[in-house]
């Protein structure tokens, strides 16, 4: 019986329940879940800036939780990087990328390795770049 591996890339970048709903919703959907925590040259170079909180920071963090199997470093915005990497069946988002260009891309990148893309309900009132905004207000 082979095990349902499951990942879940993220900045995570001021931890907040947006953050632990998708890896707690995305740990019932699967037998082993890996999160996989953008580096900070990454964010800077999709975002524009750079995280608040520092990579070993966030990987510490994300580690520490009790629904993450694993944690890993993500090194690239394209998944096929990380896919080609961990062999994972799943990769989970949340539902602001379904329906945009850059989630149709991620469906069929995803598609061409036989891996499939499942989307989560976007925690809309709480974002880090909400946060981000009160804090320098």
């Amino acid at each position: 019986m082979s095990r349902l591996v499951g990942y879940v890339p993220g900045a995570y970048d001021l931890f907040h329940i947006g953050h632990l709903n998708i890896l707690k919703r995305a740990r019932q959907e699967c037998d082993h879940l890996i999160a996989g925590v953008v580096t900070d040259e990454v964010l800077e170079k999709v975002k524009g800036r750079p995280p608040i909180v520092p990579l070993a920071e966030r990987l510490a963090i994300v580690g520490g939780m009790s629904c993450v199997d694993e944690v890993v470093t993500d090194l690239s915005s394209d998944k096929l990087v990380m896919w080609r990497r961990l062999h994972f069946d799943v990769l989970f988002k949340g539902d602001d990328w379904k329906g945009t260009p850059k989630g149709d891309r991620l469906e069929s990148s995803m598609a061409e390795v036989g891996a499939r893309v499942v989307y989560f309900p976007y925690t809309v009132h709480t974002s880090s770049t909400a946060l981000r905004q009160l804090i320098s207000g």
